[in-house]
């Protein structure tokens, strides 16, 4: 797992699947807002002309010298939902982050978000 004190460390380094494919480049990290512990991270994926986020959750990541493995498919995790490279997951689709991986999803006590970008 990525220390909370190290995850600005790993921006736009490679994400990479279980198998060694690379994914994309590591965009964000967000964390739980109930533990502040890293929780997702976004990988900017596609064509040069064609970028967007997608969503993978990061337990059981570990990191290397220029690498973040996951441990999620590349496939599962390139269907994961996605944002435009300059936007914000909504929260009434940071739901649907959760349930693609099935991830059990519960906000906060008042409705508040499970994520927030570091």
């Amino acid at each position: 797992m990525i220390e909370a004190a190290d995850i600005r460390e790993w921006r736009t380094h490679d994400v990479v699947d279980p198998g060694g494919h690379r994914i994309g480049t590591l965009e964000a990290v967000y964390v739980d807002t109930s533990t502040d512990e890293p929780a997702m991270a976004t990988v900017q994926v596609g064509l040069p002309t064609r970028h967007r986020l997608v969503f993978v959750p990061l337990d059981g990541a570990v990191v290397g010298p220029g690498y973040v493995k996951v441990a999620y498919d590349k496939a599962l995790v390139k269907k994961s939902p996605a944002i435009g490279t300059d936007d914000v997951l909504p929260a009434q689709d940071e739901e649907a982050v959760f349930h693609h991986y099935d991830i059990a999803y519960s906000p906060g006590a008042h409705g508040e978000r499970q994520l927030a970008r570091r």
